[in-house]
């Protein structure tokens, strides 16, 4: 924890700190929408050569913004200026907020200019960035989320910081002027105090961010167990979810249960995680009509989500829904080839594919919530808008099954006119006659094509790296386990895509962002993790050596630029990101998985898959030195209890020798991915596959070979076999 201290302990008493908005899953206030018209450009600042969406979003307000880095560092050395830092991403929804509310005034932006340098940061560029201004407010005042706003001395040290100001006094709070002008007459009349102040949190935050040496705890299962009865113990039983109101999917939390559950044969966890993957499936939360999950839900019924689609959500809950595709027929025995489950992942990637590709195949990062002013409005019906347009019989089977009343169950609270009874939809009575399915059908077909008339939110079609990593995941893990073709089609796309554009073969240098044509030069240990895993989920899912050898060139790379060779762990930033006051480890697993979980768990799969213990040691010397956060504070690193469990055992692999082309290939290929069996890697007999594996023969066709160690049993070509084998 960061002390308050000197200027610090002034400016807290000087400025309610109360006005921050903890994060974006808090009550929302009524907020007036501001009447600027900035299409008429009066203003434009430093953020118009940029090509972050968020970044444009501002490019002409009144705030004369600098985008981050050295012209604006500078300005503030030269003048003797406090920076003013604001983080956020352009679909969200807070930040749009305080963006019509202080940065389109006139007033305020004048101020600002006068007194700071103003810099704005896109979060999903620059996640390293925020995570150390994150901590730093966060540690200050025990909340955080976006926008982020940190003011810093012009050597980027923080000294005061907050989330969302209002712009006037209101709910006990002080306004956002009110706070800028008692932070100039500190800095101004106590500007020694401030610097000694930011000095010494700087100093504090150094010694965190070092983290400690590998302990000698010993990780076990009884790691494992504890942390998945914690995780049981926040369970809701009627409404499914870990936790209450506002509820986020977090899905390396129930990722994880499903590993536990398959580990110490535990229904009753199983059951915890299949129930509340079919509730958020009928809730409002998943997008009935389009596909595609909102970021989190405002209840703890999954009903009324924050509107706004996330690619990184969407990647892990295809990911989390194929899991409980799998798992539900083990558990009902069902031997038939799809479950509602895996209706459900189909219905995420299809909406990716439809709406957040790029024709050249990289993924876009998202959607906005709010579309024409008004949160949801796109998503949302009327009781009369839908008795106009369905048929008598249609409008009384979609009434029932989405649950449209008069009244509505969605007030956007955000605009002074809020519509009037709006429906967020959902499954309230899934069980539909046979008579009325036609009726059903039809009904979601007009809505669709009315829908699609729509004026849609804001799309963000920047392309990150690192989430690019995640999708590319799923996609080809959907190819493995359903054999949809279009699947692998737009993985083996995805990663074309991302080679030509933001990976240097020469150097071994994968960058972050593309955008119109143009790449950044930053180096994240999150867009190297994220991309291996998902390479290795590519090659998994067919087994072309080019995949293995991208996914070892990335492993290389990633240990070379970020890897703590003294203490383990992977630093979050490439020790040549000179723009940054510190390095940091990123070591929680919340909406977005942390990089030194992803880059361990899929470190440990490649040592698997090549027998390289090159690979393998930095991912046991990062489990070491996260030993205690993970007997202490299991809840906080779920993706990186799934890595330890993968480590108990040595791993099975699935060893698939034959001719790829060929049909009985593909069978037994799908079958090794068609049973629940986390701890396992598949790989064939060719390419940089471990020694062993490739002196497994096929015989008189594709045989595949089920090994631990140097022991296999005896070569089958048999799919259904196999898949008993695995079972």
């Amino acid at each position: 924890m960061i002390r308050t201290t000197r200027a610090l302990l002034v400016l807290l008493t000087l400025v309610s700190l109360s006005a921050c908005r903890p994060n974006e899953a808090s009550t929302k206030l009524p907020l007036p929408v501001s009447t600027n018209a900035i299409a008429t450009h009066k203003h434009t600042n430093h953020l118009a050569r940029e090509k972050s969406p968020y970044l444009l979003q501002h490019a002409h307000n009144p705030v004369d913004w600098f985008a981050w880095g050295e012209e604006a560092f500078a300005k503030a050395r030269a003048e003797n200026k406090p920076i003013f830092l604001s983080i956020g991403y352009s679909t969200c929804h807070w930040c749009h907020v305080m963006e019509r509310e202080s940065f389109e005034d006139e007033k305020l932006g004048a101020y600002l200019n006068e007194h700071f340098v103003s810099i704005k940061v896109d979060r999903e560029e620059r996640p390293d960035v925020d995570k150390i201004y994150m901590t730093f407010v966060q540690a200050t005042t025990g909340s955080g989320g976006w926008p982020l706003n940190v003011f810093l001395t012009p050597d980027r040290k923080p000294f005061f910081g907050g989330t969302y100001f209002p712009p006037d006094n209101r709910y006990g709070r002080g306004s956002f002027l009110s706070v800028l002008q008692q932070i100039v007459q500190v800095w101004q009349e106590r500007h020694g105090e401030v610097t000694a102040s930011a000095d010494e949190i700087h100093a504090k935050m150094e010694l965190s961010a070092a983290g400690h040496a590998p302990g000698d705890l010993l990780l076990t299962a009884d790691t494992l167990r504890r942390a998945g009865k914690i995780f049981m113990e926040a369970y809701d039983p009627q409404n499914g979810g870990f936790g209450g109101a506002p509820k986020f999917p977090q899905p390396s939390q129930p990722a994880f249960l499903l590993r536990y559950a398959k580990r110490f044969h535990d229904d009753a966890a199983a059951r915890m995680v299949l129930h509340t993957c079919d509730k958020m499936a009928a809730g409002g939360i998943n997008d009935q009509l389009g596909g595609g999950f909102a970021r989190y839900s405002v209840d703890a019924h999954w009903l009324v989500p924050h509107f706004e689609k996330m690619l990184y959500d969407n990647a892990q809950l295809a990911q989390l829904y194929l899991d409980a595709h799998l798992m539900a027929k083990a558990e009902s025995g069902k031997q038939k080839a799809e479950t509602e489950f895996a209706d459900v992942a189909r219905s995420i990637l299809d909406y990716v594919l439809r709406e957040m590709t790029h024709p050249d195949g990289g993924f876009y990062s998202a959607e906005d919530a709010d579309s024409e002013g008004h949160e949801g409005k796109f998503y949302c019906w009327t009781w009369d808008e839908l008795s106009s347009l369905l048929t008598v019989d249609e409008f009384n089977v979609a009434v029932r099954y989405f649950g449209i009343t008069k009244q509505g169950n969605f007030v956007d609270h955000s605009h002074p006119q809020p519509l009037a009874g709006q429906n967020v939809l959902s499954v309230v009575h899934p069980k539909v006659n046979k008579e009325d399915e036609p009726l059903l059908i039809s009904a979601r077909t007009k809505m669709s094509s009315v829908r699609a008339k729509r004026i849609r939110p804001h799309l963000d079609d920047k392309i990150l790296a690192s989430w690019n990593g995640l999708m590319l995941g799923a996609f080809a893990r959907a190819y493995a386990v359903l054999g949809d073709e279009k699947y692998r089609t737009a993985a083996e796309k995805n990663t074309t895509f991302i080679r030509a554009k933001l990976w240097d073969a020469k150097s071994k240098t994968l960058f972050h962002r593309w955008r119109d044509g143009e790449r950044d030069n930053v180096q994240l240990l999150e867009a190297y993790a994220f991309q291996l895993d998902g390479v290795i989920q590519l090659y998994e899912a067919t087994l072309e050596p080019k995949h293995l050898d991208f996914a070892i060139a990335l492993a290389e790379a990633m240990i070379a630029k970020f890897y703590d060779a003294e203490n383990g762990g992977f630093w979050q930033s490439a020790a040549s990101a000179k723009d940054l006051i510190l390095r940091v480890k990123d070591d929680y697993d919340g909406a977005e998985p942390s990089g030194n979980s992803v880059a361990t768990l899929a470190l440990f799969k490649l040592a698997a898959i090549t027998d390289r213990k090159d690979f393998r040691e930095p991912a046991e010397a990062t489990l070491r030195m996260f030993a205690t956060r993970l007997e202490k504070t299991p809840h906080a690193v779920p993706y990186m209890l799934q890595a330890l469990d993968f480590t108990l055992e040595e791993p099975r692999r699935v060893v698939i020798a034959g001719d790829t082309d060929s049909t009985d290939f593909h069978a037994l290929l799908h079958a090794a991915h068609s049973v629940y069996q986390p701890d396992k890697v598949v790989l064939g007999n060719a390419g940089s596959v471990e020694e062993f594996a490739r002196t497994l023969p096929a015989k008189n066709g594709s045989v595949v070979y089920l090994c631990t160690g140097k022991s296999c049993q005896p070569p089958t070509s048999d799919a259904t076999k196999l898949k008993e084998l695995l079972r």
